[in-house]
């Protein structure tokens, strides 16, 4: 039923698809399609606007106007088909894609540092690393360091292997066009289940890559863990301009 009342409004000429009013939407009504914001229906969003203060650029605000009633019983089903659909790792087959299917390395000289220009062993452990593919019991996460990389890092950085990847288990992804509710779930099966030591999330200086380390901390929550964690910042020209404690 339509009512005039309270909603999200997003701009999408103000919306850089950061996806931190995501994370802040208990609702699930927000997610980030085609790099941009969106509501994905009006009866997930209650008009209270606890989204508005995460965002950077000022792309949201309050307005009324005729939409369907806001519905609780609706919130929880989107909320555990999400939950669902985030737990469902499908088995790797001989036909599919390798990605399914978790492989451990023994790295010989992973600990041989590789230059610009110089050939030089990979640190990768494990295989996959994307965090949509990483299942959460997967054992090259059981007691790891765990290092979560913006996509764009690895070809910014160019000693990626010899300064961060060695001895950890890597996660990597992109907040600006996936599933951010997504992401939330699955770091925070792998806290509740992997027993992860530490975290290191290395990010782009731009402003769509900003939402991931406040991501990994939203799934430390709903994990009820607390798990040291630090952020680092890279420039474009692939040089650390800032490193701290988040």
């Amino acid at each position: 039923m339509k009512v005039k009342r309270k909603i999200i409004k997003i701009d999408e000429e103000l919306c850089d698809g950061c996806g931190q009013c995501v994370t802040s939407c208990a609702e699930g009504a927000l997610q980030i399609i085609d790099g941009k914001a969106k509501v994905v229906s009006d009866n997930f969003c209650d008009g209270l606007g606890a989204c508005i203060g995460e965002c950077p650029t000022g792309a949201l605000q309050i307005i009324e106007r005729e939409a369907d009633e806001f519905d609780v019983e609706a919130v929880e089903k989107h909320l555990h088909d999400k939950q669902k659909k985030a737990e469902v790792t499908e088995p790797a087959s001989p036909c599919g894609c390798q990605s399914a299917g978790v492989q451990i390395f023994t790295c010989k000289d992973a600990n041989k540092p590789s230059f610009i220009g110089e050939a030089g062993d990979s640190a990768l452990s494990h295989w996959p690393i994307q965090i949509k593919l990483v299942p959460a019991k997967a054992p090259f996460l059981k007691g790891a360091d765990l290092l979560v990389l913006a996509d764009c890092v690895p070809v910014s950085f160019p000693t990626l292997h010899r300064d961060f990847l060695k001895g950890k288990a890597v996660m990597m992804g992109c907040p600006k066009f996936d599933d951010v509710q997504e992401y939330i779930d699955k770091f925070a099966d792998v806290f509740k289940t992997a027993g992860i030591k530490s975290v290191t999330v290395v990010i782009m200086e731009v402003p769509c890559c900003s939402g991931l380390p406040m991501i990994v901390k939203k799934g430390m929550e709903k994990a009820g863990v607390k798990v040291p964690m630090e952020k680092v910042v890279i420039s474009t020209r692939g040089k650390i301009i800032g490193s701290s404690p988040n």
